[in-house]
Protein backbone atom coordinates (compact mmCIF):
# COMPACT_ATOMS: atom_id res chain seq x y z
CA UNK A 1 0.00 0.00 0.00
CA UNK A 2 1.27 3.49 -0.76
CA UNK A 3 1.07 6.34 1.71
CA UNK A 4 -2.52 7.31 2.33
CA UNK A 5 -3.82 10.70 1.36
CA UNK A 6 -3.59 12.95 4.39
CA UNK A 7 -6.71 14.80 5.46
CA UNK A 8 -6.53 18.11 7.28
CA UNK A 9 -7.69 16.62 10.55
CA UNK A 10 -7.34 13.28 12.38
CA UNK A 11 -11.02 12.36 12.00
CA UNK A 12 -10.74 12.65 8.23
CA UNK A 13 -7.63 10.46 8.24
CA UNK A 14 -9.07 7.78 10.53
CA UNK A 15 -10.29 5.35 7.85
CA UNK A 16 -7.01 5.60 5.94
CA UNK A 17 -5.04 4.99 9.11
CA UNK A 18 -7.08 1.89 9.89
CA UNK A 19 -6.37 0.66 6.36
CA UNK A 20 -2.66 1.05 7.09
CA UNK A 21 -3.04 -1.03 10.23
CA UNK A 22 -5.09 -3.67 8.43
CA UNK A 23 -2.44 -3.92 5.71
CA UNK A 24 0.40 -3.92 8.28
CA UNK A 25 1.86 -0.96 6.39
CA UNK A 26 4.03 0.76 8.98
CA UNK A 27 5.57 3.26 6.56
CA UNK A 28 2.24 4.48 5.24
CA UNK A 29 0.89 4.86 8.78
CA UNK A 30 3.90 6.95 9.81
CA UNK A 31 3.70 9.04 6.63
CA UNK A 32 0.02 9.72 7.30
CA UNK A 33 0.65 10.86 10.88
CA UNK A 34 3.63 13.04 9.95
CA UNK A 35 1.60 14.48 7.08
CA UNK A 36 -0.98 15.66 9.60
CA UNK A 37 1.75 17.37 11.63
CA UNK A 38 3.10 19.00 8.47
CA UNK A 39 -0.27 20.62 7.70
CA UNK A 40 -0.45 22.07 11.21
CA UNK A 41 -2.39 19.51 13.24
CA UNK A 42 -1.02 19.58 16.82
CA UNK A 43 0.86 16.46 17.86
CA UNK A 44 -1.47 15.94 20.82
CA UNK A 45 -4.48 15.72 18.50
CA UNK A 46 -2.73 13.20 16.26
CA UNK A 47 -2.07 11.01 19.28
CA UNK A 48 -5.48 11.33 20.93
CA UNK A 49 -7.81 11.73 17.93
CA UNK A 50 -6.15 9.29 15.55
CA UNK A 51 -3.88 6.73 17.23
CA UNK A 52 -5.95 6.23 20.41
CA UNK A 53 -9.35 5.61 18.76
CA UNK A 54 -7.73 3.44 16.10
CA UNK A 55 -6.23 1.26 18.81
CA UNK A 56 -9.65 0.98 20.44
CA UNK A 57 -11.04 -0.23 17.12
CA UNK A 58 -8.22 -2.76 16.83
CA UNK A 59 -9.29 -4.18 20.19
CA UNK A 60 -12.92 -4.33 19.08
CA UNK A 61 -12.00 -6.20 15.89
CA UNK A 62 -10.11 -8.75 17.96
CA UNK A 63 -13.05 -9.10 20.35
CA UNK A 64 -15.44 -9.68 17.41
CA UNK A 65 -13.05 -12.38 16.14
CA UNK A 66 -12.49 -10.38 12.95
CA UNK A 67 -8.75 -10.06 13.60
CA UNK A 68 -6.38 -12.67 14.96
CA UNK A 69 -4.02 -12.08 17.86
CA UNK A 70 -1.20 -11.76 15.31
CA UNK A 71 -3.05 -9.02 13.42
CA UNK A 72 -3.79 -7.19 16.67
CA UNK A 73 -0.15 -7.38 17.71
CA UNK A 74 1.04 -6.14 14.31
CA UNK A 75 -1.35 -3.19 14.41
CA UNK A 76 -0.30 -2.32 17.95
CA UNK A 77 3.37 -2.39 16.97
CA UNK A 78 2.69 -0.05 14.05
CA UNK A 79 0.85 2.41 16.29
CA UNK A 80 3.78 2.28 18.74
CA UNK A 81 6.09 3.22 15.86
CA UNK A 82 3.73 6.02 14.86
CA UNK A 83 3.76 7.39 18.41
CA UNK A 84 7.56 7.32 18.40
CA UNK A 85 7.67 9.14 15.05
CA UNK A 86 5.22 11.82 16.20
CA UNK A 87 7.19 12.30 19.42
CA UNK A 88 10.47 12.62 17.53
CA UNK A 89 8.94 15.08 15.08
CA UNK A 90 7.50 17.26 17.87
CA UNK A 91 10.67 16.97 20.00
CA UNK A 92 9.49 19.15 22.93
CA UNK A 93 11.91 20.38 25.58
CA UNK A 94 10.98 19.89 29.26
CA UNK A 95 10.13 22.88 31.40
CA UNK A 96 8.64 21.02 34.38
CA UNK A 97 9.61 18.30 36.81
CA UNK A 98 9.94 14.55 36.28
CA UNK A 99 6.86 12.36 35.90
CA UNK A 100 7.24 8.59 35.86
CA UNK A 101 4.72 6.65 33.76
CA UNK A 102 4.38 2.87 34.01
CA UNK A 103 2.06 -0.11 33.70
CA UNK A 104 1.09 -2.08 36.77
CA UNK A 105 2.98 -5.29 37.44
CA UNK A 106 1.44 -7.94 35.17
CA UNK A 107 -0.03 -5.38 32.76
CA UNK A 108 1.20 -5.67 29.16
CA UNK A 109 -1.02 -3.12 27.41
CA UNK A 110 1.65 -0.45 27.12
CA UNK A 111 0.34 1.72 24.27
CA UNK A 112 -2.31 3.68 26.26
CA UNK A 113 0.16 4.76 28.97
CA UNK A 114 2.69 5.55 26.25
CA UNK A 115 0.17 7.99 24.80
CA UNK A 116 -0.23 9.55 28.25
CA UNK A 117 3.56 9.83 28.54
CA UNK A 118 3.83 11.64 25.22
CA UNK A 119 0.99 14.04 26.03
CA UNK A 120 2.71 14.89 29.31
CA UNK A 121 5.96 15.40 27.43
CA UNK A 122 4.23 17.71 24.95
CA UNK A 123 2.94 19.74 27.90
CA UNK A 124 6.43 20.34 29.23
CA UNK A 125 7.04 17.57 31.75
CA UNK A 126 10.26 15.58 31.86
CA UNK A 127 8.82 12.10 31.39
CA UNK A 128 10.33 8.72 32.15
CA UNK A 129 8.28 5.95 30.55
CA UNK A 130 9.05 2.59 32.17
CA UNK A 131 6.78 0.53 29.91
CA UNK A 132 4.83 -2.65 30.54
CA UNK A 133 4.64 -4.77 33.71
CA UNK A 134 6.89 -2.89 36.11
CA UNK A 135 7.40 -4.74 39.44
CA UNK A 136 6.52 -2.57 42.41
CA UNK A 137 9.94 -3.02 44.04
CA UNK A 138 11.71 -1.87 40.88
CA UNK A 139 9.46 1.16 40.56
CA UNK A 140 10.07 2.17 44.18
CA UNK A 141 13.81 1.70 43.72
CA UNK A 142 13.66 4.02 40.71
CA UNK A 143 11.71 6.62 42.68
CA UNK A 144 14.31 6.54 45.43
CA UNK A 145 17.03 7.22 42.88
CA UNK A 146 15.26 9.99 40.97
CA UNK A 147 13.23 12.87 42.36
CA UNK A 148 9.79 12.50 40.76
CA UNK A 149 7.01 15.06 40.90
CA UNK A 150 4.38 12.34 40.34
CA UNK A 151 3.77 8.80 39.14
CA UNK A 152 1.13 7.91 36.54
CA UNK A 153 0.11 4.24 36.65
CA UNK A 154 -2.00 2.40 34.07
CA UNK A 155 -4.22 -0.63 34.60
CA UNK A 156 -6.23 -2.09 31.71
CA UNK A 157 -7.68 -5.13 33.47
CA UNK A 158 -9.71 -4.91 36.70
CA UNK A 159 -8.41 -8.30 37.81
CA UNK A 160 -5.09 -6.54 38.50
CA UNK A 161 -6.63 -4.12 41.02
CA UNK A 162 -5.28 -5.86 44.16
CA UNK A 163 -1.76 -5.63 42.71
CA UNK A 164 -2.44 -2.05 41.65
CA UNK A 165 -3.34 -1.14 45.23
CA UNK A 166 -0.06 -2.52 46.54
CA UNK A 167 1.86 -0.60 43.90
CA UNK A 168 0.01 2.63 44.71
CA UNK A 169 0.75 2.25 48.40
CA UNK A 170 4.42 1.51 47.67
CA UNK A 171 4.68 4.78 45.72
CA UNK A 172 2.99 6.70 48.51
CA UNK A 173 5.46 5.35 51.05
CA UNK A 174 8.08 7.02 48.89
CA UNK A 175 6.05 10.26 49.28
CA UNK A 176 5.36 10.49 45.55
CA UNK A 177 1.75 11.35 44.59
CA UNK A 178 -0.01 8.96 42.22
CA UNK A 179 -2.55 9.34 39.44
CA UNK A 180 -4.06 6.28 37.80
CA UNK A 181 -5.96 5.58 34.61
CA UNK A 182 -7.14 2.85 32.31
CA UNK A 183 -10.22 0.66 32.02
CA UNK A 184 -9.03 -1.42 34.93
CA UNK A 185 -10.25 1.28 37.32
CA UNK A 186 -13.72 1.42 35.75
CA UNK A 187 -14.95 3.70 33.00
CA UNK A 188 -15.95 6.23 35.66
CA UNK A 189 -12.99 5.65 38.00
CA UNK A 190 -15.18 3.97 40.66
CA UNK A 191 -12.52 1.45 41.69
CA UNK A 192 -9.83 4.12 41.88
CA UNK A 193 -12.01 5.92 44.42
CA UNK A 194 -12.43 2.66 46.34
CA UNK A 195 -8.64 2.36 46.47
CA UNK A 196 -8.27 6.01 47.52
CA UNK A 197 -6.24 7.27 44.57
CA UNK A 198 -6.60 10.13 42.08
CA UNK A 199 -8.02 8.96 38.74
CA UNK A 200 -7.95 10.56 35.30
CA UNK A 201 -10.26 9.52 32.44
CA UNK A 202 -7.74 10.36 29.72
CA UNK A 203 -4.32 11.83 29.01
CA UNK A 204 -5.38 15.51 29.21
CA UNK A 205 -7.11 14.77 32.51
CA UNK A 206 -3.93 13.17 33.84
CA UNK A 207 -1.93 16.20 32.74
CA UNK A 208 -4.33 18.55 34.51
CA UNK A 209 -4.18 16.51 37.73
CA UNK A 210 -0.39 16.30 37.71
CA UNK A 211 -0.23 20.07 37.32
CA UNK A 212 -2.39 20.47 40.43
CA UNK A 213 -0.51 18.76 43.27
CA UNK A 214 -3.17 19.74 45.79
CA UNK A 215 -5.84 17.84 43.84
CA UNK A 216 -3.43 14.96 43.26
CA UNK A 217 -2.81 14.47 46.97
CA UNK A 218 -6.22 15.49 48.28
CA UNK A 219 -8.16 12.29 47.68
CA UNK A 220 -10.29 10.44 50.25
CA UNK A 221 -8.79 7.39 51.96
CA UNK A 222 -9.31 3.87 50.62
CA UNK A 223 -12.55 2.12 51.61
CA UNK A 224 -11.46 -1.48 52.12
CA UNK A 225 -12.61 -2.34 55.64
CA UNK A 226 -14.38 -5.41 54.24
CA UNK A 227 -10.99 -7.08 53.65
CA UNK A 228 -10.83 -7.81 57.37
CA UNK A 229 -12.97 -10.92 56.80
CA UNK A 230 -10.07 -12.64 54.96
CA UNK A 231 -12.37 -13.90 52.18
CA UNK A 232 -10.20 -12.38 49.46
CA UNK A 233 -6.98 -13.92 50.80
CA UNK A 234 -8.60 -17.33 51.18
CA UNK A 235 -9.97 -17.18 47.66
CA UNK A 236 -6.56 -16.37 46.22
CA UNK A 237 -4.98 -19.27 48.13
CA UNK A 238 -7.44 -21.67 46.52
CA UNK A 239 -6.92 -20.42 42.96
CA UNK A 240 -5.04 -23.46 41.63
CA UNK A 241 -7.41 -25.92 43.26
CA UNK A 242 -10.43 -24.11 41.84
CA UNK A 243 -9.07 -24.08 38.29
CA UNK A 244 -8.06 -27.74 38.37
CA UNK A 245 -11.47 -28.76 39.68
CA UNK A 246 -13.36 -26.68 37.11
CA UNK A 247 -11.30 -28.12 34.26
CA UNK A 248 -11.91 -31.71 35.40
CA UNK A 249 -15.63 -31.00 35.71
CA UNK A 250 -15.73 -29.43 32.24
CA UNK A 251 -13.95 -32.38 30.60
CA UNK A 252 -16.36 -34.80 32.27
CA UNK A 253 -19.56 -32.93 31.39
CA UNK A 254 -18.70 -31.65 27.89
CA UNK A 255 -17.47 -34.55 25.72
CA UNK A 256 -16.38 -32.17 22.92
CA UNK A 257 -13.85 -30.59 25.29
CA UNK A 258 -11.93 -33.85 25.48
CA UNK A 259 -10.93 -33.41 21.85
CA UNK A 260 -9.45 -29.94 22.41
CA UNK A 261 -6.01 -29.29 21.00
CA UNK A 262 -3.20 -28.26 23.32
CA UNK A 263 -3.79 -24.64 22.31
CA UNK A 264 -7.53 -24.87 23.00
CA UNK A 265 -6.86 -26.52 26.35
CA UNK A 266 -4.41 -23.78 27.32
CA UNK A 267 -6.99 -21.15 26.39
CA UNK A 268 -9.61 -22.93 28.48
CA UNK A 269 -7.35 -23.05 31.53
CA UNK A 270 -6.59 -19.35 31.00
CA UNK A 271 -10.31 -18.50 30.87
CA UNK A 272 -11.00 -20.53 34.02
CA UNK A 273 -8.21 -18.61 35.73
CA UNK A 274 -9.59 -15.29 34.56
CA UNK A 275 -12.96 -16.12 36.11
CA UNK A 276 -11.27 -16.72 39.47
CA UNK A 277 -9.07 -13.63 39.15
CA UNK A 278 -11.92 -11.29 38.26
CA UNK A 279 -14.02 -12.77 41.06
CA UNK A 280 -11.18 -12.20 43.52
CA UNK A 281 -10.78 -8.60 42.34
CA UNK A 282 -14.52 -8.01 42.76
CA UNK A 283 -14.29 -9.37 46.29
CA UNK A 284 -11.27 -7.13 46.93
CA UNK A 285 -13.13 -3.93 46.01
CA UNK A 286 -16.49 -5.34 47.20
CA UNK A 287 -18.28 -4.51 43.94
CA UNK A 288 -20.23 -7.23 42.05
CA UNK A 289 -20.41 -5.08 38.91
CA UNK A 290 -16.70 -5.69 38.34
CA UNK A 291 -17.45 -9.40 38.00
CA UNK A 292 -20.74 -9.18 36.09
CA UNK A 293 -19.27 -6.80 33.50
CA UNK A 294 -16.41 -9.25 32.96
CA UNK A 295 -18.86 -12.17 32.62
CA UNK A 296 -20.83 -10.37 29.92
CA UNK A 297 -17.62 -9.63 28.02
CA UNK A 298 -16.27 -13.18 28.41
CA UNK A 299 -19.50 -14.78 27.18
CA UNK A 300 -19.46 -12.59 24.09
CA UNK A 301 -15.83 -13.46 23.35
CA UNK A 302 -16.23 -17.21 23.86
CA UNK A 303 -19.42 -17.52 21.83
CA UNK A 304 -17.82 -15.53 18.97
CA UNK A 305 -15.05 -18.15 18.96
CA UNK A 306 -17.40 -21.11 18.76
CA UNK A 307 -17.21 -22.32 22.36
CA UNK A 308 -20.31 -24.46 23.09
CA UNK A 309 -22.91 -22.25 24.74
CA UNK A 310 -23.53 -24.60 27.66
CA UNK A 311 -19.84 -24.79 28.50
CA UNK A 312 -19.76 -21.09 29.40
CA UNK A 313 -22.02 -21.60 32.42
CA UNK A 314 -20.45 -24.78 33.80
CA UNK A 315 -17.50 -23.15 35.60
CA UNK A 316 -19.88 -20.86 37.46
CA UNK A 317 -21.79 -23.88 38.76
CA UNK A 318 -18.56 -25.59 39.83
CA UNK A 319 -17.11 -22.50 41.50
CA UNK A 320 -20.45 -21.84 43.23
CA UNK A 321 -20.35 -25.24 44.91
CA UNK A 322 -16.64 -25.05 45.73
CA UNK A 323 -17.05 -21.59 47.28
CA UNK A 324 -20.27 -22.21 49.20
CA UNK A 325 -18.54 -21.03 52.40
CA UNK A 326 -17.52 -17.72 50.78
CA UNK A 327 -20.61 -15.49 51.14
CA UNK A 328 -19.48 -12.48 49.10
CA UNK A 329 -17.88 -14.58 46.36
CA UNK A 330 -20.98 -16.81 46.27
CA UNK A 331 -23.31 -13.85 45.77
CA UNK A 332 -21.11 -12.48 43.02
CA UNK A 333 -20.97 -15.85 41.24
CA UNK A 334 -24.77 -16.03 41.30
CA UNK A 335 -25.01 -12.54 39.84
CA UNK A 336 -22.40 -13.45 37.23
CA UNK A 337 -24.33 -16.52 36.15
CA UNK A 338 -27.51 -14.44 35.91
CA UNK A 339 -25.62 -11.97 33.69
CA UNK A 340 -24.96 -14.66 31.07
CA UNK A 341 -27.14 -14.53 27.94
CA UNK A 342 -30.16 -16.82 28.32
CA UNK A 343 -28.73 -19.36 25.86
CA UNK A 344 -25.58 -19.77 27.95
CA UNK A 345 -27.23 -20.24 31.37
Amino acid sequence: MTAATTAADPAGAFASYLDCLADADEYAAIDLAIGLLDVGVPAERVLLDLVAPAQAEVGERWARNEWSVAQEHAATHISEQVVAAVAAHANPRPTGGRVVVACMDGEWHALPPRLVAEVLRLRGWQVTFLGASVPAAHLVSYLHRYDAHAVALACALPMRLPYAHRMIEACRRSDVPVVVGGRGFGTDGRWARRLGVAWAPDAPGAADLIADERALRGVPSARLAHLADDEYASLVRRRGELIDGALADLLERVPAARAYSATQLDSTVSDLGHIVDFLAAAVYVDDPTLFTEFVEWLAEILVSRGVPAGAVALPFDHYGVALRDFPRAGRMLALGRAALPVAER
